[in-house]
């Protein structure tokens, strides 16, 4: 049954995305971060749901192309030369063939980025991308909390099989990412009364909803055991006290949360997370310390780095301070380096900051404005999802992982939006001074600058 109901869910919205891409991109969203058919034991787990969605979504724009709008906004352009580049360091590997088969695999991830961004225009359409994306993870997050409560976090929580995300810790970070989303979804429950599916809700059941969901998330992740999750929901929280007008408050219940989620974990987490202050006793730590050396000795002696195969006997026993511990980077910084060389490092680290940099850019366009105010909390929000994702990524090789690029999504869509709706206020506001030259508004039309613009 579960089956079933998947594949008829989703030939559904293959049907409805026919007439419009917009679903065919959240089509491939929802089976990229969410893996629904691996949910199922028969014949779902393995159809190619993912290819079925990108084909549907190119036909799509093919015979929609009005609703088709391109963007090469910095830093898509940022983007495009660090995929060079991997060619170019897939070309020169040592094992070129398995680093062209995940070559393949990062171009599907990177490069759909911009057939999703150009069939997302409105507010709710923004809206509605980030409800598939957040719900898409907060699905085990929920499912995970409820699982660390009832076994009081003696068992570790899971990730989706056969995905990314399927190990405790890359699981516990995904969640990380996703609870200032949530958050942001709380904070504009009014809005979302405008998406179907949830017009129908009290915006007081969905408000409570959302924030059940991100202490689940909070949660489930503190279930899977990871340090590098708690170590990025102290860096996430530390963000948000800064930027809080209620700094006092906000610490009292930080700490009170604190304190209880700690005193409900068990020994054996608490063992776990003491191990971050003495990890020269712990072998995953020094597994890796092995890895990210390797990865500078790579880098040091090849520009373009060893490819995108680095957790190879052979290339551990040429560059390795430990041979026989072989293992994965567990970093995205040291994993781009090791595999791309100092070039593919700097571009990354450039891509992100660019992209942090759009989240400014669209925090200072849509301060002052009222009806930008959505946009204006949205910004500030994904700041804070993108620090969760380079703290936790510091620790796990999620270097090419869906989630954190459809913040670049989320941050292109809305800066055009917002843009237009700023664009096309300036021309309304001249027209109304020339009919209407001597009156001066009252009291009560006042507004702010930009109050009345109108909605994307």
């Amino acid at each position: 049954m579960r089956d079933i109901a998947i594949v008829m869910l989703f030939a559904s919205g293959a049907v409805m995305a026919l007439r419009r891409p917009y679903i065919a991109a959240l089509l491939w969203v929802w089976v990229g971060l969410m893996n629904p058919h691996r949910l199922g034991w028969g014949f779902a787990y393995s159809l190619p749901l993912a290819m079925i969605a990108a084909g549907t979504l190119f036909f799509s724009m093919l015979i929609n192309p009005a609703q088709v709008r391109w963007t090469m906004r910095f830093p898509v352009p940022l983007l495009l030369t660090f995929v060079g580049w991997m060619g170019i360091t897939t070309a020169l590997a040592v094992f070129p063939d398995e680093s062209f088969e995940k070559y393949i695999f990062v171009l599907k991830v990177l490069l759909m980025l911009l057939p999703v961004a150009a069939v997302i225009h409105t507010r709710e359409e923004i809206l509605g991308f980030i409800v598939v994306v957040t719900g898409s993870l907060a699905f085990f997050g929920i499912k995970g909390g409820i699982f660390t409560a009832l076994t009081g976090g003696g068992s570790r929580v899971w990730g989706p099989p056969a995905s990314v995300i399927e190990g405790n810790n890359e699981l516990a970070v995904a969640l990380i990412i996703t609870v200032p989303l949530l958050y942001y979804l709380a904070t504009q429950s009014a809005l979302l009364r405008g998406l179907p599916f949830i017009s129908k809700i009290p915006e007081k059941w969905s408000k409570r909803f959302l924030y059940s969901a991100m202490f689940l998330c909070l949660l489930s992740a503190l279930g899977s055991h990871s340090r590098g999750a708690l170590l990025a929901m102290i860096a996430m929280g530390s963000v948000l006290w800064w930027r809080s007008k209620s700094k006092l408050a906000l610490f009292v219940v930080a700490m009170i949360v604190g304190v209880m989620a700690v005193a409900f974990m068990p020994e054996e987490w608490t063992s776990r997370m003491n191990t971050i202050q003495t990890y020269e006793e712990d072998d995953s730590a020094q597994g890796r310390i092995n890895a990210w050396t390797m990865a500078v000795n790579i880098a040091n002696g090849n520009p373009t780095g060893a490819g995108f195969v680095t957790d190879s006997p052979i290339i551990y026993q040429k560059y390795a301070p430990n041979p026989n511990f072989v293992i994965v980077a567990h970093s995205i910084y040291f994993q781009v380096l090791g595999e791309h060389g100092y070039i593919g490092l700097f571009l990354y680290l450039a891509f992100w900051a660019a992209t942090y940099s759009l989240a400014g850019r669209l925090s200072r366009l849509s301060a002052g404005h009222e009806q930008l105010e959505w946009a204006h909390t949205l910004a500030s929000m994904t700041k804070v999802s993108l620090i969760g994702f380079c703290v936790g990524g510091a620790f796990l090789s999620l270097a090419y992982w869906d989630m954190p690029y459809y913040i670049l999504v989320i941050l292109l869509c809305t800066e055009r939006c917002v843009q237009e709706a700023l664009n096309q206020s300036s021309k309304v506001a001249p027209k109304a001074k020339e009919i209407m030259p001597k009156q001066r508004p009252s009291n009560a039309m006042s507004t702010r600058r930009g109050q009345d613009a109108p909605l994307c």
